[in-house]
């Protein structure tokens, strides 16, 4: 269930006149194989981690839209010709892919999380590529060995869609938040999820109810259209000063389908993406950021590869200010 990146996914424009100052992430990259022990990080600064989960199941459970498990290929080639103009202390590698086969979600959410826990123990920090949004659950799995220190993880979401559905038919990309509460309930830990960008047509009045019980924060789309971008900066604000670590998850399908055509499940009048920019710009210099995870890129419905550089834009922005 796991394979190193096949080296065709880095691969970009080269202007060998331009000497170092040409360089592009497809040229920085560093590739390591999980599948064998990983070297001791020799050089100081913040060690970057890609990790691709290539899976649909969840989406296909949930009655999505099928082509999520090409996510992370089409993510890599959007970000392969990104400029590097990364500080010195930022290095970044990439870890290879989960697959997800024959329908086996659980087994390949669970080594998602093994493949995290390896490279957080290495002294790595991991940005998962997704892949449906089931992604999540196997993300969190890789933080739990973590979370016994005492300190208070938050959860942020940008998604149109709770994804609290309460996994009674088993788990799906509908659920892994709830997933996540219960899990926090059964090792007393506080469920702290704040949910920025939900569409109240998306989700039912049990959807809204479940939230509720389980007093997760949310802002509605538009709750968001009536808030200034100050507003909106000092919500966040507030968000990370209540925690100590933070796991992010972004759902692509939270952005307005005029940005994000290429996903499981589109959006009309979702989020900008201009808005959402300046919040990841604060979350990357919070110094609380464990963990990203980037969900539902569906490059079978995606046009000019609009959702896939909407996706490597998210990730650049989140690297770049770190």
């Amino acid at each position: 269930m796991y394979a190193p990146t096949p080296h065709d996914c880095w691969k970009g424009r080269v202007d060998p006149e331009d000497g170092d100052l040409g360089l592009r992430w497809h040229h920085i990259i560093q590739r390591s194989n999980l599948s064998q022990p990983l070297p001791a990080i020799e050089t100081e600064g913040t060690h970057l981690m890609f990790l691709g989960f290539e899976c649909e199941e969840g989406v296909a459970r949930n009655q999505g839209r099928l082509g999520a498990k090409d996510g992370p290929r089409f993510l890599r080639k959007a970000m392969a010709n990104i400029a590097n103009h990364l500080p010195a202390h930022v290095h970044v590698y990439d870890g290879g892919n989960v697959i997800c086969g024959e329908g086996k979600l659980v087994a390949a959410q669970q080594q998602l999380s093994q493949m995290i826990q390896k490279a957080h123990a290495a002294g790595y920090q991991c940005i998962v590529l997704g892949g449906g949004h089931e992604v999540a659950w196997g993300s969190f799995g890789g933080l739990t060995p973590q979370l016994s220190t005492g300190k208070k993880l938050g959860i942020l979401n940008f998604d149109a869609h709770f994804d609290l559905r309460k996994p009674s038919k088993g788990p799906s990309s509908g659920t892994p938040f709830y997933q996540i509460a219960d899990w926090c309930t059964q090792h007393s830990h506080e469920f702290h999820y704040l949910c920025w960008g939900i569409q109240p047509m998306g989700n039912t009045q049990a959807l809204f109810a479940t939230a509720e019980d389980l007093q997760v924060k949310y802002l509605t789309v538009p709750h968001l259209s009536e808030m200034t971008a100050q507003a909106q900066m000092l919500y966040l604000t507030q968000f990370l000063a209540e925690i100590d670590q933070l796991y992010l998850s972004i759902d692509l399908d939270g952005f307005d389908v005029a940005y994000a055509p290429g996903v499981s499940a589109i959006n009309v009048g979702g989020l900008v993406p201009q808005e959402v920019f300046p919040l990841l710009r604060l979350i990357a210099r919070s110094g609380k950021l464990m963990l990203v995870d980037i969900a539902e890129l569906n490059p079978t419905y995606d046009i000019d590869s609009r959702t896939a550089k909407l996706g490597a834009r998210c990730l650049w922005e989140l690297v770049q200010y770190r």
